[in-house]
């Protein structure tokens, strides 16, 4: 691959967290799960991906995430929670905010709606990245910052791209049966090693026993686990919503024999391949969510569906042509790079249907623009 080479710093980085994994390995008899080769990779701490401190977002960084790419992201999503909380007091939760653009460019645009949000919690496991929302957040006296999640929240809980980093086992099928892809060590390098094991791993795909020998994919377990959670923390607070955005399928469409060899998906300096072993703790490694899997687990808790629509169809509904009349045209320097923001938020081609918004909450509606346009008949 030609990809761009780091700095000295940031391999001797790379080869500490390769030697760091490699020594669980063999103490592990030559084989840990793919979901905990992905969790070292990004989190082992002062090491992993998201632990260490390079920069993650932005033209500096590895990929670019729609709060980067335009302030009117956020500023549609304001619109939403206004709508959500009706006449209750704005608080908001947010699960791994970045470089805390989406925060500002929400609370911003409350406060020129005349409704400033009374609390703003932000969970996040970064270090670095929580001292970069801390630079970046400095005078909202509303904001506070939790390491683990509350028991209990009532109001709008954000979770942009946070599905996505969580790890996933992976999954291979081979003479008809199911075996867990892990990681191992050969020679100098790391290599894939499956091995049978006794749960039922496969249990969340449609037609497992349709799909081919040698198909490969990822189950969701730790994401499955993170929507029973929040469920129960809507629940205890007892009145509240999530909205999560992310790029995924319903499960009929996730597991299609046509993707025969998963949505394992890493991203480095803005080049996006399949090789999760390349530049360990440098890159990013993500995999495509299962939307119906996550439904599931959120119904299974005591939560409600309310909505499931790809990115542009929310947007729109929640307010975003509305915002885009208070651009002026003819100012040509601030028109026009929103416009073309606008188009890669929506277009079908770019962000605007492979991203989805999954909607749960409890004790609420979403507006009725939003219901209309509900797709969860498709989970």
């Amino acid at each position: 691959m030609q990809l761009p080479e780091p700095t000295e710093d940031a391999l001797i980085a790379s080869r500490a967290l390769t030697s760091l994994i490699h020594q669980e390995i063999q103490s592990s008899d030559g084989w840990i799960s793919f979901a905990r080769f992905m969790q070292l990779a990004l989190y082992a701490e002062g090491l992993g991906y998201y632990a260490g401190g390079s920069t993650k977002l932005g033209k500096e960084g590895d990929f670019t995430t729609a709060p980067e790419i335009t302030p009117i992201f956020g500023a549609t999503l304001a619109q939403f929670v206004m709508q959500m909380a009706d006449e209750e007091p704005l608080r908001i939760l947010e699960f791994g905010a970045g470089s805390g653009k989406l925060a500002r460019d929400v609370m911003m645009a409350c406060e020129a709606a005349g409704k400033s949000v009374v609390d703003y919690v932000i969970v996040e496991l970064s270090a670095q990245l929580r001292d970069r929302q801390q630079n970046a957040l400095q005078g909202f006296s509303c904001v506070r910052w939790l390491e683990v999640p509350p028991t209990a929240f009532r109001g709008t809980v954000l979770c942009n791209e946070v599905l996505d980093a969580m790890p996933v086992p992976l999954l291979i099928k081979k003479e008809g049966r199911w075996l867990e892809r892990g990681v191992g060590w050969q020679g100098s390098s790391f290599c894939f090693v499956d091995r049978v094991v006794e749960q039922d791993i496969a249990h969340q795909i449609p037609d497992a026993d349709a799909l081919p020998d040698g198909y490969v994919t990822e189950a969701h377990p730790i994401q499955q686990g993170f929507m029973r959670s929040l469920s129960e923390m809507l629940i205890a607070g007892g009145r509240g919503s999530a909205v999560l955005i992310d790029y995924g399928f319903p499960a009929r469409e996730f597991y299609l024999a046509s993707r025969a060899s998963g949505t394992l998906m890493c991203h480095y300096r803005h080049h996006a391949h399949g090789d999760p072993f390349f530049m360990l703790g440098l890159q990013d490694i993500t995999a495509h969510v299962d939307f119906t899997a996550m439904a599931l687990a959120a119904v299974e808790s005591g939560a409600q569906v309310l909505a499931y629509l790809n990115q542009a169809s929310f947007l729109i509904a929640a307010g975003l042509p509305e915002l885009m009349q208070t651009v002026s045209p003819e100012d040509v320097k601030q028109w026009l790079p929103t416009a073309n923001a606008v188009q890669q938020l929506t277009s079908p081609a770019e962000m605007g249907e492979l991203f989805k918004v999954l909607i749960i909450g409890v004790g609420l509606d979403v507006p009725q623009a939003i219901a209309e346009l509900d797709k969860s008949y498709r989970l």
